[in-house]
Order: structure tokens, then sequence, then C-alpha cells
């Protein structure tokens, strides 16, 4: 697989099935699944950052940038 085809993401058709089916789990209100799906990222980018400050920077070869300022 080469680095273009990784990069291209998901298709339209799939971020549009995803999106129905977080919408559907938030009981049909398309504002609860932003709202579930925001809190979600905010874990995600904990746990990464978490993550990131336990890998050694001689590990990693200083590949990992600087830690992503949260949003509060």
């Amino acid at each position: 697989m080469n680095a273009t085809s990784e990069q291209t993401g998901p298709a339209p058709d799939d971020l549009e099935a995803t999106a129905d089916q977080a919408i559907e789990a938030c009981g049909g209100d398309p504002r609860e699944a932003v709202k579930a799906l925001l809190i979600a990222l905010d874990f995600l980018e904990a746990e990464a950052n978490d993550l990131r400050a336990a890998v050694s920077k001689g590990y990693s070869r200083g590949r990992h940038g600087p830690q992503r300022e949260r949003k509060e």
C-alpha cells in the first residue's frame, strides 16, 4: 500500500454511514451525537498525550511532536 492511499481516509459513503450510526446511537438527536463525539475526541486526545509522555524521546528518536493543547 502506498503512502497516498493510507492518507486519504474513509470513503464518503463510509462517513455518511458512520454519522448515521452515531446519530442513531444517540436516540436520533444529532446534537447529542456531536456532544458524544466531542467527549470521545477529548478522551482520545488525553490518552494520546499520556502515551506520548510515557515514551522516551530517545526511543521515539524525537519523532513525536509536542503535546497538543486541549481546549477546556
